[in-house]
């Protein structure tokens, strides 16, 4: 379903390519779209998730959101930042907030039903984003943690939105 002949953007590229080295594919996203989305649609194959992921990821909000948290991430695990944004990015500190801000750009781009499926599931921590909470595997994700779960949320509510029409 996706268009292989559309030419990819640079940016888009680096934001798919660094979510791969960070450990996170399109399944990954997919399931969590899935873990969503099931109980409202009955017939919901992966391929349609995919899709919808594929469709975000298409967005340049989207693309600015995954290189700019991925590099934060990646400065705070070889302690490149200044103190105190260190400490604060390298704990996940749960008063920063900062990394809920720039998911919430992801999250915007398909309407409000996003913040509640990205509330949700930013709770619940289904499959990848348990994996990228676990802070004993030596890598900072506390920006990908919530970019990943943002980028399921919006692709839920783009499913949702097609679901009744509305065509995004």
């Amino acid at each position: 379903m996706r268009d292989e002949n559309r030419k990819v953007s640079t940016l888009e590229k680096k934001a798919r390519d660094w979510l791969i080295e960070r450990g996170v594919t399109i399944d990954d996203m997919a399931e969590l779209v899935h873990y969503l989305q099931s109980k409202y649609h009955p017939d919901l194959t992966m391929e349609d998730c995919r899709f919808n992921v594929h469709q975000v990821l298409k967005k340049r909000e989207v693309q600015n959101a995954i290189i700019t948290g991925i590099q934060l991430d990646v400065l705070a695990e070889k302690n490149n930042l200044e103190e105190p944004l260190q400490s604060t990015i390298a704990a996940d500190e749960g008063l920063y907030g900062v990394d809920e801000i720039i998911a919430f750009s992801i999250v915007n781009v398909y309407g409000s039903i996003g913040f509640t499926n990205y509330g949700y599931i930013d709770k619940q921590k289904p499959g990848i984003l348990q994996k990228l909470n676990d802070k004993s595997s030596g890598q900072c994700h506390t920006f990908l943690d919530d970019i990943v779960g943002a980028i399921a949320a919006a692709a839920s509510s783009r499913l949702a939105h097609s679901a009744v029409g509305d065509e995004y």
